[in-house]
């Protein structure tokens, strides 16, 4: 058997995981791998705490199975580290490896596309708090696992990421479609119509894109328990519920809300101000996801002349306009 190529700073920072793991009192341990490790060595330095590894290689995973390792296959490569830990958090929860509510010391490359090189602390309260493996069973059963961690992944990278520098928010409204069209309206042309159920299936990377897009829309998107959107732009027209939420959630939510509680749908909702996702199902919300981090907004440099320039610029166009006003003002 050819041995495990070598990687200088797995170990060295799991066993900073460890150390911060005790300090912290976690009852878990998530690593990302992707790439072949010494899976006898990995047990033994984590044996204190409940080992979890999450993976896109499908060798890789099939290798820790082997090994007696508690294993997520992840399948979504091209998504962000922050995803990937939302995607492996919320299966290990749903496999029952990670407890609801605990502490987890997660290890993955942060910066470095090759290399372990990041150890952080994920308090599962603050995300998961009122999550059990029960409740992602029962969302199971109405909306399949796959097709529910697709569009909560697509809901976090609109929350996360917004579109074209700006902030904004939408709605997914996932099962039970059928009900859901019939509790709801066109607000504008819907700009899915008329597609082949192929090219409307959040499954396809090229589909999410340009449902990214279609999310500065004002409405909801309406997505059937196999993942393909059945409509876009779609005002929620459904009878009065009685509700109680939370302070400072706006009519998107309690549009949300009230979807979830009069049919069988799970209403998945980013916020606009602050890019959070919730989760809603009959009425109250089961899952919230704040986002790991913002777009940066980039600008260009500006340097010392520049603005020395500008603000010449701006005194004359101000003179400019005041001969213009005193000129008026004779005439």
């Amino acid at each position: 058997m050819t041995p495990p190529p070598k990687n200088k700073t797995f170990f060295p920072f799991v066993e900073a995981g460890v150390k911060l793991a005790k300090s912290s009192d976690a009852d878990s341990i998530l690593i990302l791998v992707e790439k072949p490790t010494d899976w006898t060595r990995l047990k033994k330095k984590t044996s204190s705490f409940t080992l979890v590894i999450a993976t896109n290689d499908g060798a890789i995973f099939d290798a820790a199975v082997e090994a007696e390792v508690e294993a997520i296959r992840l399948e979504m490569p091209e998504a962000t580290v922050q995803n990937q830990l939302t995607q492996a958090v919320l299966a290990g929860v749903a496999a029952e490896m990670i407890k609801p509510g605990s502490t987890v010391v997660s290890i993955y490359n942060g910066f470095d596309t090759e290399n372990i090189d990041t150890v952080s602390v994920l308090k599962l309260t603050e995300r998961l708090g009122r999550l059990t493996a029960r409740d992602l069973r029962k969302l199971e059963t109405k909306v399949p696992l796959d097709t529910l961690k697709t569009v909560v992944d697509l809901a976090v990278e609109v929350g996360r990421d917004g579109r074209e520098g700006k902030s904004i928010g939408t709605m997914f409204v996932v099962g039970d479609h059928r009900t859901v069209l019939e509790e709801s309206r066109p607000g504008c042309f819907d700009m899915v119509k008329g597609y082949p159920r192929k090219e409307r299936n959040l499954f396809d990377s090229k589909v999410r894109e340009g449902i990214k897009e279609l999310a500065q829309l004002d409405g909801m998107f309406v997505v059937s328990a196999d993942g393909t959107i059945e409509g876009c732009a779609r005002i929620i027209d459904t009878s009065p519920v009685e509700i109680t939420m939370t302070k400072g959630l706006g009519s998107r939510h309690f549009a949300g809300a009230a979807i979830s509680k009069n049919t069988k749908a799970i209403a998945v909702v980013v916020s606009q101000s602050n890019g959070t996702v919730r989760i809603f199902q009959n009425g109250e919300v089961v899952l919230r996801i704040e986002p790991l981090q913002r777009a940066m907004k980039w600008k260009e440099l500006e340097t010392e002349q520049q603005g020395d320039d500008k603000k010449t610029g701006d005194k004359k166009s101000d003179k400019k306009s005041e001969k213009r006003t005193k000129k008026t003002k004779s005439d």
